[in-house]
């Protein structure tokens, strides 16, 4: 998508309770670095070409439930990211500060969730 400045950026935002912590958590996650932050946004950045991960503050915010829920709230999107050893991956996740999810729908995938609680899934690359 080219911006209207000419300029090319692609993105996502996340609501969070805390921007900042959960931009420090997927920062740190990713070995990606914090680009911009202010009260109630926190970025996220792979380069300063992007990608970019905009956490922005939710006021009341309400974590959404693994496995959706009838009547509670429904992630409403997750990142899915490959990884080289599984095993390795999740634990340096959960020493960060994700658990891992009680329900695990498929071999070779592991469902967390952050420290907002949305899930999130490291996925085996076997390629």
């Amino acid at each position: 998508m080219r911006s209207r400045t000419g300029g090319m950026w692609w993105g996502t935002s996340i609501e969070a309770p805390d921007p900042s912590a959960l931009a420090r958590f997927y920062a740190d996650l990713l070995g990606w670095h914090i680009g911009h932050e202010e009260p109630g946004t926190a970025v996220v950045a792979a380069s300063p070409q992007g990608p970019f991960f905009v956490f922005q503050q939710a006021d009341g915010y309400q974590a959404p439930v693994w496995p959706p829920t009838e009547g509670e709230q429904r992630p409403m999107m997750h990142f899915d990211f490959q990884v080289g050893d599984l095993d390795s991956a999740v634990a340096e996740a959960v020493d960060l500060g994700a658990t891992v999810a009680e329900f695990q729908p498929q071999e070779n995938v592991c469902v967390l969730v952050d420290p907002a609680g949305h899930p999130f899934c490291l996925c085996l690359d076997e390629g």
